[in-house]
């Protein structure tokens, strides 16, 4: 009896095509698996570098801490002296305030890294300062907001108490009327946590909010912000211009 072959063949190609799909999809397995390795190992080398970063910004933060307050007694002599009243009394009130916001955030600076989501988000955001673009994330662009809102608050207090002692910059001292010599605006390290970012990057933009609030505050106007039952904040529009930003993906 004559037996029809094709039915062997077919089974035949059947199995090839089978082994071949298992083949294949063991090699997808394979790749997809090696992916996920390879980001593995980056991400794990990205954070060892992120905690090197940060160690060396807590060094760094605490020697200028130190330093700080060792310059503001002699600052505030230096005010009283030239009869400054009112810049004397906003610079006092300003280091304390700054010494009570340094004592709070150490404890979160020691327990940071492991808790705090900056460290566990992807960077999908850049930032451009000096002709040179910084990567970050959402928690670090909101940082130098921060930075240019509270300089801009500092700015502004410090613009007004000049108004009110008719204090003008001495020759030599720069353009003013004063907002380059302030030693606030020196200073620039008001809310920085020395976690987010580098302290030269959050001390520009600190100053850039600090300048436009000692426009305002000394010649007692609202060109670059508002002023409501004491808080001080930077137009939305003037903050854009002086942190822009543009997302990665």
């Amino acid at each position: 009896m004559n037996m029809n072959p094709l039915p062997g063949k077919m089974l035949a190609v059947f199995c090839g095509l089978a082994l071949f799909a298992g083949t294949c999809l063991t090699a997808d397995q394979k790749s997809q698996q090696g992916k996920k390795e390879k980001e593995k190992k980056h991400w794990a080398q990205a954070q060892k570098q992120d905690r090197k970063h940060y160690d060396q910004r807590q060094a760094q933060y605490a020697r200028y801490v130190n330093q700080q307050q060792k310059l503001h007694q002699k600052r505030l002599a230096r005010l009283q002296a030239k009869k400054r009243l009112e810049q004397y009394r906003y610079e006092q009130q300003y280091f304390a305030r700054l010494l009570q916001l340094h004592k709070s955030n150490e404890q979160a600076r020691r327990q940071a890294y492991q808790t705090d989501p900056f460290f566990h988000t992807a960077f999908d955001r850049r930032y451009r300062r000096a002709n040179a673009y910084y990567n970050t994330n959402q928690f670090g662009i909101e940082h130098l907001q921060q930075a240019a809102q509270y300089g801009y608050a500092e700015g502004y207090q410090a613009g007004m108490a000049d108004r009110l002692d008719k204090w003008l910059p001495g020759p030599g001292r720069g353009p003013g009327p004063g907002w380059r010599v302030s030693h606030v605006y020196q200073d620039a390290s008001y809310g920085y946590n020395g976690l987010y970012v580098g302290q030269e990057d959050y001390k520009y933009y600190f100053r850039e909010g600090f300048r436009h609030g000692y426009e305002d505050g000394y010649n007692n106007r609202s060109q670059y912000g508002t002023v409501v039952n004491g808080n001080y904040t930077l137009l939305d529009r003037i903050l854009a211009t002086i942190l822009p930003y543009e997302m990665l993906h």
